[in-house]
């Protein structure tokens, strides 16, 4: 089999119409548009969220707030999980991406201080929740921040 030889299965393509072929064809001279208005014209129709005149509901509820352009996004990672990795291991942005505890790395990691840390454990990331720090330390591990 060869790529010329492919086809699609029979009845799953359908043809394209033909438009302004004669009146024949069914789909002659005003090409299925109908006679006229907003709809026969090119580039004719409503404009998405168009109400027919009444007020859109985009215009008509309330706006508050803002979206901060700057905003940084950081992966979480819960204190809980570090338990999986040996005493006295150094855990790295990479180590927790090999592990599978971050898909993306965002802006950055943050470990959270959910749960509690039996081991003794140097966790590198970028950000610590004050929780978080405090039960590492208190571990007898150490939080840098990269």
């Amino acid at each position: 089999m060869k790529l010329h030889d492919l086809k699609p299965a029979p009845g799953s393509t359908k043809a394209p119409k033909r438009l302004g072929r004669g009146t024949g064809s069914g789909l002659g001279k005003t090409s299925g548009k109908g006679h006229k208005g907003a709809k026969a014209r090119s580039g004719g129709g409503k404009a998405p969220g168009f109400e027919g005149g009444q007020m859109p509901l985009t215009r008509r509820v309330p706006k508050s707030g803002f979206t901060n352009i700057f905003r940084k996004e950081y992966a979480t990672v819960k204190l809980e999980s570090l338990e999986q990795f040996d005493a006295g291991a150094t855990v790295t942005v990479d180590m927790l991406k090999d592990a599978g505890l971050v898909k993306k790395t965002l802006a950055g990691v943050k470990i959270l201080g959910n749960g509690d840390l039996t081991k003794a454990l140097t966790v590198q990331a970028n950000r610590f929740t004050a929780s978080a720090r405090e039960k590492i330390e208190k571990a007898g591990g150490k939080a840098e921040v990269v």
